[in-house]
């Protein structure tokens, strides 16, 4: 199959079609009597140095266009299959399918040329190297009002549009993003909203014409698809101001088995783009419908899946991540700002393990990471709940917002809480459709149906009314929290490492995309909420059951702190290298001791779980210390904590805050709840400083994924933990997916064909 592609304004240069003149004398007697002086003069000499105007551009860029087409035709010995034009080159398209002949196409191209020559004030720029998401999230992030987006070019290259003042004060703001920021030479704002008088005048000047119908498919800058009978006259109107949808027409042109795609025209801009397109996209795959429809069914059936096709294309690019895959926060910087940068810097996303650290230590994260992030790659921060320390969210909160951390995982939410609102009501805006966009995202870490509901809800009013009353958010973004969801992702934590509810990944994950869908139905948001899985995640099958199950996108957890890049001591690393599936046990959770939360934990080895069960049975069972009996304290004091009871509660009082001590003080079991909980922080730092003389009272969260991970990469470099880094292990997980899936739909295929049962 054979495209043609016409090149648009900007591909112009003295000396075009210096050959052509001559074998087109009839057209070029044609052209200058309706254009009024030399279209050859003007193309090879450019005396006048006007060649580079939009009204002499135009006119003469389609001329040269169709003399080339009028040649590459003859050569061919037939019409091309399809025909695109970016541009003005669209003008071409519509020539060479047809539409009209070349003298009615330039009288258009003129006119055209003309109208947009009279606007002035506008610019605009291409930015190079950011994908057109990021450039749009850099306009909401950045309260981008005046500028719009004019072409899609290729992935990595888009044109913006809008007034010159504009233009020359965003450059710095793509600039610092990582992007190659190119200001244009021409004299308007050109497929923006800036050109909405010139759409008026020119659809007047259409009504005095006719169109014939088209004879090949051509391809619609404005929709990146072929132009539907009759819309000829709409699309030459709308594309005034729409932007060039290039990177799509030509996706969709890839899209058809065995096409060969030809620049025709001056130069070799759109060859260019092309090859970048080619390069950094994949075909738009357009099904057959003239085919019968079990043929269309076996070809899907048949469809190869690749890593980067799996879960869903919007998290991908709201995140700016090659893969629907994130490592998730390990609290302590277990998920060190190591594994983000590492994640960042390949492409992917990992959230920074800020729970249970001071608020000086997740600064200094936050800075090291954007200083290492410097090109828009994407990273998260933890905000763990803390409903007893209010401050310590707040003071978490105020951080996210000081340094403009656009991505949050929400975990241990019970209920919604007010500075988790503030942090999502700081991040809206209106777009100029009206509608509430969010850019500051947060996914949300859930296990219980209810809470879920919770974040796909909006905030809760009284929330909302009380972050009024405090100033702390404005009456316009207090409104447009009713417009939109808590979370802009929804993952469902089956059993894991850490804190669990010990959940079901194929109850858990149906029943939260279920409740997706109705509360989409109940609200009407105008953007899908993403459902995500955790837990569990260690190899490619668990990763390929997920995806089946319609996950989005996966976070994995325990597998990401047995790494070079985790926060995780090298003893803690060398005893989880050696873990199996059945290695762990359940204790009790110690920042919620009180109420007794359980975590999942590693137990070979270990004489942390049994102690910590035993911990929370007697403070369950017993109103004070006192009540507990003497041969049994001894025990704790001196065989777990080493210490004595009063040393630590003596300690707790120049550390805890007062109002901790005060209720300690005057209530027995407050106070020994507060000295057992101490065995929890001592045990957690114990494993993290990886001390060798009390390795048996190592606090170790993690989960059976660990152990399977393990099984599955014996025999293989990554067995040794000093060779995993995250983001190999990623890489393995979401390849190995994407072939397990396709040997699977292979075999499900033959077997149905053969009309047998799956395990024949």
């Amino acid at each position: 199959m054979k495209a043609l592609i016409f090149p648009g304004q900007g591909s112009q240069k003295k000396g075009m079609g210096a050959s052509l003149f001559e074998q087109f004398k009839g057209k070029v007697t044609l052209a200058d009597r309706i254009l009024g002086y030399s279209i050859e003069e003007l193309c090879i000499e450019d005396p006048q140095n006007v060649l580079g105007q939009t009204q002499y551009t135009q006119p003469a860029l389609y001329i040269i266009n169709a003399f080339h087409y009028f040649n590459k035709v003859d050569d061919l010995g037939r019409l091309p299959d399809f025909v695109a034009g970016h541009s003005l080159g669209e003008y071409n398209a519509l020539l060479a399918a047809g539409a009209f002949d070349f003298e009615t196409g330039l009288k258009l191209v003129r006119k055209r040329g003309e109208l947009m020559s009279r606007i002035s004030g506008g610019g605009m720029a291409a930015i190079v190297g950011l994908n057109a998401e990021r450039v749009e999230q850099l306009f909401l992030e950045n309260y981008i009002q005046n500028i719009d987006i004019a072409n899609y070019n290729t992935p990595s290259q888009t044109v913006i549009a809008g007034p010159l003042e504009d233009i020359a004060r965003v450059k710095p703001i793509f600039e610092d993003a990582g992007g190659i920021y190119i200001t244009l030479k021409v004299s308007g704002a050109f497929h923006s909203r800036y050109m909405n008088k010139v759409k008026e005048e020119f659809s007047e000047y259409l009504d005095d014409f006719e169109f014939n119908d088209l004879n090949i498919p051509v391809i619609s800058n404005i929709y990146a698809q072929p132009y539907r009978k009759n819309e000829i006259k709409a699309n030459l109107i709308d594309q005034v101001d729409h932007p060039v949808k290039w990177t799509n027409s030509i996706r969709y042109l890839l899209g058809h088995d065995n096409i060969e795609i030809e620049e025709v025209g001056p130069g070799q801009v759109l060859s260019n783009l092309v090859k970048g397109i080619k390069k950094e996209a994949k075909p738009l795959i357009i099904p057959d419908k003239t085919k019968p429809k079990l043929e269309r069914e076996s070809q899907k059936q048949q469809a190869i899946i690749i890593a980067s096709s799996l879960g869903s294309e919007s998290f991908k690019n709201d995140y700016n991540i090659k893969y629907a895959y994130v490592t998730g926060a390990m609290y302590r910087g277990i998920a060190s700002k190591e594994l983000v940068v590492q994640m960042g810097k390949t492409g992917l996303m990992g959230y920074f393990g800020a729970g249970g650290l001071k608020k000086s230590e997740i600064e200094d994260a936050i800075l090291y990471i954007k200083h290492e992030l410097k090109n828009g790659q994407a990273y998260g921060i933890n905000l763990l709940s803390t409903p007893d320390n209010p401050q310590k969210e707040q003071d978490i909160v105020d951080l996210l917002l000081k340094y403009n951390v656009k991505n949050v995982e929400a975990a241990a939410y019970i209920s919604i809480g007010l500075q988790l609102v503030r942090y999502r009501a700081h991040g809206l805006v209106r777009n100029r459709d009206g509608k509430v966009l969010s850019t500051n995202r947060i996914l949300a870490k859930v296990s219980r149906p209810e809470v879920a509901e919770e974040f796909l809800s909006p905030a809760p009013e009284r929330i909302v009314e009380k972050l009024l009353q405090q100033n702390a958010i404005t009456k316009h973004q207090a409104a447009m929290l009713k417009e939109v969801p808590m979370a802009d992702d929804i993952c469902a934590e089956a059993d894991s490492g850490g804190h669990t509810d010990h959940g079901v990944a194929f109850v858990l994950l149906p029943g939260m995309l279920r409740l997706r869908d109705k509360m989409m139905e109940k609200y009407q948001y105008t953007k899908k909420v993403r459902v995500g899985a955790a837990g569990g995640i260690g190899t490619a099958e668990a990763a390929a059951a997920a995806f089946i199950l319609g996950a989005d996108f996966i976070v994995t957890g325990s597998i990401n702190q047995c790494t070079v890049e985790s926060g995780a001591s090298d003893e803690v690393k060398d005893m989880l290298n050696s873990m199996d599936i059945q290695d762990t046990a359940s204790a009790p959770a110690g920042d919620m001791f009180e109420i007794g939360a359980r975590i999942q934990v590693l137990r070979k080895g270990l004489f942390f779980p049994a102690r910590a069960n035993k911990l929370y049975d007697l403070y369950r069972r017993h109103q004070s210390l006192e009540e507990i009996d003497e041969n049994t304290k001894i025990q704790i004091q001196e065989k777990y904590f080493k210490r004595s009871f009063e040393s630590i509660f003596i300690e707790a009082k120049k550390k805890m805050r007062p109002e901790v001590i005060a209720k300690a003080e005057h209530n027995p079991k407050s106070k020994m709840a507060l000295i057992f909980k101490w065995y929890f922080n001592h045990t957690s730092q114990l494993a993290l400083n990886g001390d060798p003389d009390q390795r048996v009272d190592y606090q170790i969260h993690t989960g059976p994924a660990l152990g399977d991970f393990n099984r599955w990469v014996k025999g293989t470099p990554l067995e040794d933990w000093k060779n995993r880094n995250v983001d190999i292990i990623a890489e393995k997980i979401m390849e190995d997916t994407a072939d397990i899936l396709n040997k699977r739909f292979k075999l499900l295929n033959e077997t149905g064909k053969r009309g047998v049962s799956l395990n024949a």
